[in-house]
This record gives structure tokens, sequence and C-alpha cells, in this order.
């Protein structure tokens, strides 16, 4: 498509504009990750409740300029006391954990965020009032241009130069550098790192809150604002580098700019199109534009070098418990018990998948629903296209998405750490938005539709026990494989990547056949649960799942083949009991993952593992068993 000079250059100020209000957001992330280490998944939410904060402050205050621009400042504020609340209460705790702990903690802030935000100013969109005296448009070299883009352009820069002067100019910038690259120095030397910590993540928080409130006069505030905006700010701060203001605000420009550009000339790839290049940049820079390697502090107590026991005897008994269950279900429960069995051993063998990455491997993966919705759609696309038969789309599944994973773990495996992590979640990306986008095959946000498997299957309960065998053989196989020469050799990766390499392993081969194996599991976990709603839809793919599939990890263990199974069928069950008795569902699911982080954090199976030889030792004699640790 031919572009005139007047269109170039009314895309280019378009996303100029944008991407200035982008890096309003995206610098605060980037500011909390360079001195707290914490991944921030509920930053998007803080940019919520600052459009909602500003939507209710502007109109009563908004009739003059001083007015609106006094509610925008008070919404910032406001949502910068909030997230020093959150850091105060819950994150403090969180500094030295693992930073699965960190997100799935900052999951369940999003969560009660969401409700909150719902029960207090209901569902419908909310459009906020025009700014005075940037309500009009004026005209640059022949195009007429939004007076208040105009302003956004000019903030972003604006805004740069103030955290420029602050950190360059000021003691307390100067000991947030000092934080961003030595911590452990800093708190030596005297410094109260903990409200230090506080008041970087207010400052970001409000960044956060100034952001919504900015771009409340542009869009509407709605419910789903906080994950459209945190996947965008996750791009800029990835491809800026972790901690880096300038790289951020040179990110987000870009960003801002390949956006505006390609919705006019690729619009079926609007989605996409970020992802890529977020992608392409960690593979050429790994540490983004302006980015160096973070040097993580974990606390060695919360470490994940618990050394995964094969389990004695007694494990056939919670397998045979498990197994009489199953056969019984249709039994003790009804059609709709049996449905949510089905459901729950396809998520046990997703969440199977995923610990197989997360604990033996060590990889932390925050795009794991990748690999399920490409199974997912292998078999409703066979199904619809190809008229493929029950059985061949059960094989071809796994093989399918383990050719995903070949591809995206290959990417991978030559990153470490976060950027690692956030590499998983911009291929995920990819696959959603092509799944969301490319209606013509996929059908776009209709799904597809009939995806059933053969009549002989069709049976609820043949399908339960169908099901049950398949996943039982699955894990049976990630069991093995967990106590094979390649399984301790993958978690020698993990442990000490050093040694592991001095004695000949091959580190990067060893956990591309990891990323294989666990993605391959993924898509049959994927495709029977095609054939068991019969339809597909991008949800497949979504965050949401690979988040679900973190805190199944989280609520179960990772200490233990058994966690994602507890995990798994304790997570779907309580969900959907949730999801059955209120509307506000999430707020209280939200309260249970902060919970279970701060007094749990070993999960069900890793706590009964610590408490169940306490109670062996205070048996009498004559009533001990030979056990070893549970499986």
């Amino acid at each position: 498509m031919h572009l005139d000079a007047q269109t170039f250059f009314s895309l280019l100020m378009n996303g100029l504009a944008s991407g200035s209000m982008l890096f309003i957001v995206a610098c605060g992330l980037s500011l909390i990750f360079g001195v707290t280490q914490i991944v921030n998944f509920a930053h998007g939410s803080f940019y919520m409740l600052g459009a909602y904060i500003a939507y209710t402050l502007t109109r009563h205050w908004g009739g003059s300029g001083f007015g609106f621009w006094t509610g925008v400042a008070a919404s910032a504020a406001l949502t910068g006391a909030i997230g020093g609340l959150v850091e105060i209460i819950i994150l403090r705790r969180l500094y030295k954990a693992p930073e699965l702990l960190q997100l799935l903690a900052t999951f369940g802030v999003v969560l009660v965020v969401q409700d909150v935000t719902r029960y207090v100013w209901g569902n419908e969109d909310l459009i906020g009032p025009r700014v005075p005296g940037l309500a009009a448009a004026v005209e640059l070299f022949g195009v007429r241009f939004p007076s208040y883009n105009l302003f956004l352009m000019l903030l972003g820069p604006a805004i740069l130069g103030l955290l420029w002067f602050t950190f360059h100019r000021t003691r307390w910038g100067t000991l947030v550098r000092a934080a961003t690259e030595d911590r452990e120095m800093v708190g030596s030397l005297g410094v109260n790192q903990r409200w230090l910590f506080t008041s970087v993540f207010v400052l970001g928080c409000a960044l956060a809150g100034l952001g919504g409130a900015v771009q409340l006069p542009r869009d509407a505030a709605n419910l789903g604002m906080d994950f459209n905006l945190l996947t965008e700010a996750f791009v800029v701060v990835v491809v800026g580098g972790l901690g880096s203001i300038p790289g951020a605000f040179a990110a987000a420009l870009m960003i801002g700019v390949v956006q505006s550009f390609g919705t006019l000339l690729m619009p079926s790839m609007t989605l996409v199109t970020i992802f890529i290049v977020m992608t392409v940049v960690l593979v050429f820079r790994p540490h983004g534009l302006a980015g160096e390697p973070q040097v993580l502090v974990r606390d060695p107590r919360q470490a994940d070098d618990t050394v995964l026991s094969p389990g004695g005897r007694e494990q056939w008994t919670y397998w045979g418990l498990g197994i009489a269950f199953v056969v019984f279900a249709p039994l003790l429960l009804g059609d709709y018990g049996v449905t949510l069995v089905i459901e729950a051993l396809i998520f046990i063998l997703f969440a199977a998948s995923l610990h197989f990455l997360v604990g033996p491997a060590g990889i932390l993966s925050f795009g794991h629903a990748a690999y399920f919705g490409l199974g997912a759609y292998f078999v409703a696309l066979g199904v619809k296209y190809f008229h493929l038969p029950f059985i061949a789309a059960l094989i071809g599944a796994p093989i399918a998405a383990g050719l995903g994973a070949a591809l995206f773990g290959w990417l991978c495996v030559r990153l470490s750490g976060v950027y690692r992590a956030m590499l998983t979640l911009a291929l995920a990306q990819i696959v959603w938005s092509v799944a969301w986008q490319w209606i013509s095959v996929t059908g776009g946000d209709n799904g597809i539709l009939k995806v059933w498997p053969d009549t002989w299957a069709r049976n609820h309960i043949v399908y339960l026990y169908l099901t049950f065998a398949i996943v039982a053989a699955a894990i049976f196989v990630l069991r093995k494989v967990v106590f094979s020469p390649f399984g301790y050799a993958l978690r020698a990766t993990r442990d000490s990547p050093s040694r592991a390499d001095a004695v000949g392993i091959n580190i990067r081969r060893t956990q591309w056949f990891g990323f294989i194996l666990a993605g391959a599991a993924a898509g049959l976990a994927g495709a029977l649960y095609a054939f068991a709603k019969g339809s597909v839809f991008p949800d497949v793919v979504s965050i949401s799942l690979s988040v679900d599939g973190l805190v199944m990890l989280l609520l179960g263990g990772l200490e233990s083949m058994a966690g994602p199974i507890v995990g798994a069928a304790g997570y779907h069950w309580l969900l959907a009991e949730l999801q059955r008795t209120t509307e506000f569902w999430r707020a209280p699911l939200g309260v249970v993952i902060v919970l279970a982080i701060m007094f749990f954090p070993r999960g069900i199976v890793g706590m009964l593992q610590r408490i169940w030889p306490l109670v062996w030792r205070r048996m009498p004699i004559s009533k001990r068993v030979s056990v070893r640790d549970a499986p």
C-alpha cells in the first residue's frame, strides 16, 4: 500500500503519542523490577485503577482545566498509595522468594482488584470527559492532529526528564540507582531497604495510575484494560531492557509507531506485530536494547533445591484411591460431576507437563498454554477441514505441539531468567494473536464448533475412562523420564549449569529436549480438552490459562511429582465452585492464592511431606511401617 506524506506523518504522530503514553506506564514497571526484582503482574491493575479513579474525580472536579488536572494528579497519588499498601502487606515478604511465587502473588492481586473494580464501578465501559482546553485539533504540515495527542507526545519526554533529574540529582535517586546495581551493598551501608523498596513501588504504581488517568480521555475505562495494557508494557520493558528507563522510552516509542503503521498496513496482524518485534530483539540482543544481565537475589531457604524422590510403596495407596475414585465417579457423581472430573484429569496432565519444565528443568514459562492451544487447534482444524479420525487426531496433536515447542524452545534456551520467561510469554501471545485474528481459518472469537470424537467415545462415561487411561499413561511416561538419566541431566542444568557443562552435558540441547517433551504432553491435554468441549476458542492459548497452570503448581507444590496432580484437581474444583456460587469469584480466589503463597509456599503436598515425619516420629514403634518420602 502506498502512503502519501500526510498519511505517513499522521500515523507517525499517532504512534509517538501512543508510545509516549505507554512509556508512562512501562517506566513504572521497569523501575519496580530494576530495584525490587519483582515481576509485577498487577501493574496493569494499577493502570486500570488509575483510569477508574480518574473517571470519578474528573466528573466531580473536571469542569475546568485546574479541576481536571487536579483529579488526574489525585488519581495517580491514590493509586500509588494503594500500591504501597500492597507492597507492605504482601510483596515485602517475597523479595527473596522464587520468581514463581512473586508472579503468582501479584496475579492474586490482579484477581482481587478486578472484582473490587467491578463491584464499585460496574461492568459497563465508562467514557471519560473531554479535556478542558485540549479538546480541539491543531494543524501541523497540513494534517489536523488532536491537541490532546500532541500533549501526550510532550508528556512522555517530560516525565523522562523528571525521572532523570530525580535519579541523578537527589539523594533518594542515588540510593535507587545504587539498589539497582547492588541492593545487598546498599543494605550493608545502613540504608533501610524496606522503605526504599516501598517508595519505589509507590512511584511505579503512581506512574501506572497516571498512565490510566491520561488515557481516559482517549479510551473508555473497562475491565479488560489491565491485561490489554500489561502485555504491551511487558513488551516495552523487555525490549528496552529490564530496569532501564531510557531503554523503556526508546522501546515504547518504537512499539507505538509499529502498532500505528501496522493498523493500516497489516490490519490482520495488529496483535502479533509487537510480539514479533520482541522476539526478534531478544534473539539478537538477549538483554534488550539497553539492559544488562540481572543478578537476582534469592533466599536460599526458599530456593527450589529439593531433590525429587521416586516415592515408596505407600504411593500405590494414593494411586489406588485415585483410580477407585475415577472408576466409581459415574456412580458417586451426576453428569456435571463426571464432566468436572474429565476436565480435572485434562488439567492434571497440563499441570504435570508444566511441572516438568518448572520443577526438574527449572525453566519458568509464562506461555505454556501455547502448546495446549496448538494441540487443541490441531484437533479442531483437522476435524473441520480434513475430517481427521478421533484416534489419528489424538496421535497427531502432541506431535504438532511438540514441533511448536521445538521451535519455541530453540529460541528460549538461548536466554535465561526473566528474559527467557518473557520470551515464552511473547511466543504464546503470537499463537494467541494468530488464533484470534486469522478468522478465515480459526474463526477468531467465534471459535471452531462441532469438534466431536467418534461415536463410540461420545458417551461421557466412556470418555471419562478413556481420558483417565491416556492421562495416567502420559504422567507415567513423564515420571519415568524425570528419574531417568536424561531427567537427572535436566536437573543438573537447573542446579549447577557450570558443573553440568564441565562434565559434558550439553545444556541447551538438554533443555531443548525438555521443552519438546513438555510441549507434546501439553498438546495431548489440549486435544483431550477440545474433544471434551466439542469446540475450541482462542482462550485455550490465553495468558490466563498459562497462569492457571502456574497456580496449580503453587497449590500442589513443586517438590513432588504428586504436586501438579493435587494442585490441578484442587484448583479446578475450587474455581468451578466459586464460579457457580458468586459473580464475584475472582476476589476470593485471589485471596486464596495470596494466602497460600504467604503461609504455604511449598504447596499442599510439600506441607504434608513436612508434617508426616513429625507424626511418624510420635507414632508408637509397633505401629510404624517402612515408608519413604511421599511421591
